[in-house]
């Protein structure tokens, strides 16, 4: 299964290239942007889909200070 997991800031989480985004689009001339945040996308193929939730636990975010969105390859989405 090929699954996709989009990671985050949580609420809250200082998000220092989300700032500099927001503050360097309207120098492009981009107005009317507000709360960007920057985030990271992973996908990987699998074998046992149950083992997603531990893999993004125990290594690829860091659940103290981001959340997670696993999403497969139908489409359907879990996370914290």
């Amino acid at each position: 299964m090929r699954a996709r997991v989009l990671i985050r800031p949580k609420a809250g989480i200082l998000d220092p290239q989300g700032v500099a985004v927001e503050r360097a689009l309207p120098a492009l001339g981009f107005t009317g942007v507000a709360n960007v945040h920057v985030g990271r996308l992973i996908e990987l193929d699998v074998e046992d889909p149950a083992q997603l939730e531990a893999m993004c636990e125990k290594l690829l975010a860091n659940p103290l200070i981001e959340d997670y969105e696993i999403v497969d390859s139908g489409g359907g989405a879990a996370g914290a």
